[in-house]
């Protein structure tokens, strides 16, 4: 009996000598202190550099057969044309969007058949894109579109990034300073980049293709807007 108690008090002793440990010693989850959260961006414009120029075409029959082979046809002249001049990364040729479907009369029963066929210009050469455009005779305009290239778009990126970063750190400074401290050591940071200017349409006023004749398309690049964000956390000390 002597040794039972002996052993209940000796774990009495180490439960509550374990608890004033674990009160002495900060946990996982203590709550943080002299830390601040912030965020600075940076944006930098620059000039679109990819042209995207889509050709199309509709043929309307009663045959399905007769139909898809005319569009065959005026892909085929038009994809012949575009690639007497087209080289990698200044104008790349591809076919688009290829449909079929039928046309209904108002009993209902299938009266004839509508298509229409695609073709993608796109590339870095403005001028080279333009004046093969302008030379395919059995396809019309259907929409010109900029963009930003890969390789321009990280080398601006960069640019932005650079300024982002400094003004975080120019930021936690000053907001250091005004809470008294000295200075400030990062605590975790998260850096965003997106991109403003996506593709979309800039079609310039044009004539119908007959009157285009083999003259050039004219076109007008806009501009994209690179924007990187960088956020995160300090600990003032």
């Amino acid at each position: 009996m002597k040794k039972t108690t002996q052993l209940f008090a000796a774990c009495a002793l180490l439960a509550a000598s374990t608890g004033l440990f674990a009160q002495n010693q900060p946990g996982p989850y203590a709550p943080l202190q002299n830390v601040a959260q912030l965020s600075a961006s940076a944006a930098v414009e620059v000039q679109q550099d990819l042209l995207s120029i889509a050709m199309t075409t509709t043929r309307d029959g009663s045959d399905a057969a007769t139909v898809q082979n005319q569009l065959k046809a005026a892909l085929e002249a038009a994809l012949d044309e575009a690639r007497k001049t087209a080289q990698p990364g200044l104008m790349d040729v591809r076919t688009g969007n290829f449909s079929l479907y039928p046309r209904y009369g108002k009993d209902g029963k299938i009266n004839g058949w509508q298509g229409s066929t695609e073709m993608v210009l796109e590339g870095r050469d403005f001028a080279r894109i333009t004046a093969a455009a302008g030379k395919v005779q059995t396809l019309s305009l259907g929409n010109v579109g900029f963009a930003l290239s890969r390789e321009a778009r990280a080398r601006v990126e960069g640019d932005a990034q650079a300024q982002a970063i400094e003004r975080f750190k120019a930021k936690a400074g000053e907001i250091a300073r005004g809470f008294g401290f000295s200075g400030y050591t990062l605590r975790e940071v998260a850096i965003n980049a997106n991109d403003q200017g996506p593709i979309r349409p800039r079609v310039m006023a044009m004539e119908a293709k007959s009157a285009m004749s083999d003259s050039a398309i004219p076109v007008e690049a806009g501009k994209s807007t690179v924007l990187v964000n960088v956020s995160g956390s300090v600990q003032m000390k």
